[in-house]
């Protein structure tokens, strides 16, 4: 039987798996941010990172929300971004990252990558600052400014990158930036290469440099008209897949050996406070009929953590798709 890692290189690959890869069972995340302060107005519920973006807890949605009123919100105005953006200084902080480093040190690497995990990505954090809406405008009006942003957002990843490898010396990187909607991409292809492509080629290409095996980026939406991007990349799999909108089977015979594709059950359809059982076994039964492949998909939660935002969700995930495994490969 193979390890956890070796079955996911196979599926990725295109060799022999011995069965489904279940979820993130190949990947030890480690968690680490030192952006973020909860001691800053903590009573309110919400958070202020190192950037100064505000960030809220939502009753009934999973993780935060930046707060993009006028009184929190940090860039007012894209051309004196130099003066409102406070960009983060020295990361070095032994005593931060010596539990981190431990937490690494443990993982059996014979059967999970030890993996760093980033969040928000170069688009995210940029919309974090702006806000949504006046990011996508500042995109047409203001493309100087908005590449110098970049290019600073860029820098600091670059930095975080040293102390991930300084400290947790991974051999993968889950890296999160939601690049579209159910339906749609945030930015045009065209757009999103003039923008993003090179940023991102920086970046994935200085990990894999420092000797990260394995690329994984989060984007939990449509984004089929970027995958050719992501090959360029650099990405070995792309996590949170949307099955009803991406034409995964289509993607895995253009792109295999080159992209995987992680995802596929959709948790906006399962991960609800009255979920059942028989609904998660239909829902991953749909998934892996659907994709009809033992390599190049991986059947997973689209959302982007190795866990549900309601309890028992993802451990449900993972006992239906075990049961996949014992009937197709038999």
């Amino acid at each position: 039987m193979l390890t956890k890692r070796q079955n996911l290189i196979e599926c990725i690959r295109g060799g022999s798996p011995d069965r489904y890869v279940n979820q993130y069972e190949a990947f030890a995340l480690i968690m680490a941010s030192p952006l973020s302060d909860r001691s800053h107005l903590a009573d309110e519920g919400y958070l202020i990172d190192a950037w100064g973006c505000y960030q809220q807890s939502i009753p009934g949605q999973p993780g935060l929300f930046p707060m993009h009123d006028l009184d929190h919100r940090v860039i007012t105005d894209i051309c004196a971004w130099r003066d409102q953006v406070r960009v983060p200084g020295d990361l070095d902080d032994p005593a931060f990252w010596a539990p981190i480093a431990e937490r690494a040190a443990a993982v059996d690497r014979t059967e999970q990558f030890v993996t760093s995990a980033v969040f928000p990505g170069v688009f995210e954090r940029v919309h974090h600052l702006c806000e949504i809406t006046e990011a996508l405008v500042n995109f047409y009006e203001e493309p100087d400014e908005m590449h110098a942003l970049i290019d600073q957002i860029v820098d600091y990843e670059l930095r975080l990158a040293d102390m991930h490898i300084k400290y947790v010396k991974p051999d993968a990187l889950f890296h999160h930036d939601d690049w579209g909607t159910q339906i749609s991409t945030f930015l045009a292809p065209e757009m999103f290469e003039e923008f993003l492509l090179e940023p991102y080629k920086r970046i994935y290409g200085y990990w894999r440099d420092h000797g990260v095996e394995l690329i994984v980026h989060h984007s939990d939406s449509f984004g089929e008209t970027l995958v050719p991007f992501m090959v360029e990349m650099g990405v070995d799999i792309w996590q949170g897949t949307l099955r009803t909108t991406n034409d995964i089977p289509a993607l895995i015979d253009r792109f295999g050996g080159q992209i995987a594709f992680m995802g596929g059950i959709e948790s906006q359809i399962v991960d609800k406070p009255d979920w059942t059982r028989e609904e998660v076994r239909a829902e991953v039964d749909a998934a892996i009929a659907a994709v009809g492949r033992t390599t190049g998909f991986i059947p997973c939660l689209t959302s982007g953590l190795d866990s549900s935002g309601y309890p028992g969700v993802y451990d449900a995930v993972s006992a239906e798709i075990d049961r996949c495994s014992a009937r197709d490969f038999a």
